[in-house]
């Protein structure tokens, strides 16, 4: 049996307010491509599927489109689980039409599903946290553990009937989770568990929502479930195995979410299994395809012409200017003129300010906040912002006024 592990698709996620949407497209059909290509039997997306509980409409088109794609009507088993940016009950919403077509989603832990016949493949058996599926033959025991949410635990397993389960913590309740749920596993069937968590030691980047509190809600490596063949795990955005001893793998966000994310490869694993048997993991990379660049500058003359040189390609660009003086609007405007798609641009002052007395009665409230950004800021505020500020000040001298 051959499957592929995904996670962290984050669908409908913008960056500063810039759509990735067009991005999340061509990966998706990419992927169909890719699954095709290597006759993969299933699917699993680890959780994490939307950016959002409230996920924008053409997002949920998306997601809907492709898992219907990979499906191909029954043709192959898709198993997805809910990460924490899921709103669990809007994503398994769709399960009377996925269902119908080979693709499972659970939302919540203990989730299950229906026992059922499709083209490709048979649920032979379906309960809380497992499911055993038929491909051709060869039989699969998968164990899933969807984002356990301390409130989503204490509802799958109960509140703490004494003192002794109380003083439990958030690892051992979910390592006590999994080892019930391997109880399910046979010698004779492939043994897999699918779980959205963090698991202790695990390499973070900016772009993830974090789900522990104070280590309140980080996964032991000793609580994972020991006798799976393979743990397909969701949440961090880096590709990283999480156990030296296990075979338990992140594998990792599509595209590049936040500038951090620049230096490794995105990508999924491919996994050819067999019962008994250690699993052959094939890492597979992914297309960039609109890298995050970060431009550090000695001046803005420098930052202009690395607009000029870059002003051809498709690129989301993030600029540190060393510069001695307060970058005005026009450079700004010239920057942006030469290259779309610029995140942000940030001055780092490199002369010295020296203290000066202000008398604040010879200056109006507008020129005190304009010295004020641009002492803040390094920029020149653009002219609405000043605008902006001004009608608020005649707001308040109107309210003022009203009051005397």
């Amino acid at each position: 049996m051959k499957f592929i592990h995904t996670s962290d698709w984050h669908l409908g996620k913008s960056l500063e307010g810039h759509s990735r949407l067009e991005e999340q497209e061509k990966f998706c059909d990419d992927f169909v491509k890719l699954v095709d290509d290597n006759d993969i039997d299933m699917v699993i997306i680890a959780g994490d599927v939307y950016d959002t509980s409230n996920p924008p409409a053409k997002a949920e088109k998306l997601f809907y489109k492709t898992v219907s794609r990979l499906a191909n009507n029954g043709e192959r088993c898709v198993l997805v689980i809910s990460g924490n940016h899921d709103n669990p009950e809007r994503l398994a919403a769709i399960t009377p039409l996925t269902h119908e077509q080979g693709i499972i989603i659970l939302g919540y832990p203990l989730s299950f599903t229906e026992k059922a016949k499709y083209k490709g493949f048979e649920i032979i058996e379906a309960k809380e946290g497992c499911l055993k599926i038929d491909i051709d033959g060869e039989r699969a025991t998968i164990i899933t553990l969807p984002y356990p949410s301390e409130k989503r635990l204490n509802e799958a397993i109960g509140n703490p009937s004494n003192d002794e389960e109380a003083q439990q913590t958030y690892s051992q309740r979910v390592g006590e989770i999994f080892r019930e749920l391997e109880s399910n596993f046979e010698d004779d069937t492939i043994n897999i568990a699918v779980s959205h968590i963090f698991v202790v030691g695990g390499e973070e980047t900016d772009s993830e929502r974090p789900i522990q509190l104070g280590g309140s809600l980080l996964v032991e490596k000793k609580d994972l479930p020991t006798k799976a063949q393979y743990i397909a795990l969701g949440h961090l955005h880096k590709p990283q195995k999480a156990s030296h001893r296990l075979n338990a793998y992140y594998s990792g966000s599509p595209l590049q979410y936040s500038k951090d994310e620049r230096s490794y490869a995105k990508g999924a694993n491919i996994v050819d299994i067999k019962a008994g048997e250690t699993p052959i993991i094939q890492s597979i990379y992914f297309k960039n395809y609109k890298p995050i660049e970060v431009f550090k500058c000695n001046g803005v003359e420098e930052a202009i012409k690395i607009c000029e040189d870059n002003k051809d390609r498709d690129i989301w660009s993030y600029f540190e200017i060393k510069t001695e003086h307060v970058i005005n609007q026009s450079e700004i405007k010239q920057m942006k003129d030469l290259l779309d798609d610029i995140i942000e641009i940030r001055p780092i002052i490199t002369s010295e300010y020296e203290e000066e007395e202000i008398d604040v009665k010879e200056k109006s409230m507008g020129e005190l906040f304009k010295e004020f950004y641009q002492f803040s800021t390094g920029l020149e505020p653009r002219g609405e912002l000043m605008d902006l500020f001004l009608d608020i000040i005649s707001e308040e001298g109107d309210l003022e006024n009203e009051t005397n």
